[in-house]
């Protein structure tokens, strides 16, 4: 039996992976966790094969979480299932450890076959993303998407503004000084082009409200 877990922060989700996976003769979930921490105790205590992660998590991000189990066990295997926009994070996701991207909107279907593409050796994207990839595709004058240009960890800060939390909060969140919270969002202010505090929050928002629709 191949053994996997399931990390999620919404327990319906977690519920629901665990229902499909269980329909698999050949595959069992040997444990659930809804935050980093869980997680982490989770894999010393249950040895998964495969580890399915959502990039929105309590208590850090998925992209976090994944280079943490990257660097104390390179053995398990990693997919991520989120919301998230698939051209935005599948590089990253595939840099920081794990072996494949698909969205949990996708059928039930093909999220059983991404978790047997990669059980296989072989990473999952989308057709598009694949496309994307093997095209080097960028903007029309040559350089990356702006918001592509975020570190991960501005990316992360950038997203929490998007989300209505204060700079102190993302600093308590991160386990960041406010300093440094605020010289990411000096880097993401330049890095987008915008002016002030006011345009970063702004164009956060809208950017969290498209994750969203």
């Amino acid at each position: 039996m191949t053994r996997i877990l399931i990390v999620d922060d919404h327990p319906l989700v977690r519920t629901g992976f665990a229902q499909l996976i269980g329909d698999c003769p050949d595959l069992e979930v040997c444990g659930e966790a809804g935050d980093m921490a869980e997680a982490l105790k989770q894999i010393d205590a249950t040895s998964p094969d495969l580890a399915i992660i959502d990039l929105s998590l309590a208590g850090g991000s998925g992209l976090d979480l994944i280079e943490r189990i990257r660097s104390r066990n390179k053995d398990i295997l990693m997919l991520v299932a989120s919301m998230h926009d698939e051209t935005l994070y599948a590089e990253r996701v595939l840099a920081a450890g794990a072996r494949g991207y698909i969205n949990k909107q996708e059928a039930q279907e093909r999220i059983i076959h991404a978790i047997r593409q990669v059980l296989s050796g072989k990473v999952y994207l989308s057709q598009q993303m694949t496309d994307r990839l093997l095209s080097g595709m960028v903007d029309a004058n040559g350089g990356k998407r702006d918001i592509d240009s975020l570190s991960n960890r501005e990316l992360q800060v950038f997203e929490l503004i998007g989300e209505g939390v204060s700079s102190s909060q993302i600093a308590e969140q991160l386990n960041l000084s406010i300093k440094t919270i605020e010289t990411h969002q000096a880097h993401i202010k330049k890095k987008l082009g915008l002016g002030s505090a006011h345009e970063l929050n702004q164009r956060a928002i809208r950017w969290a409200m498209d994750q969203q629709s």
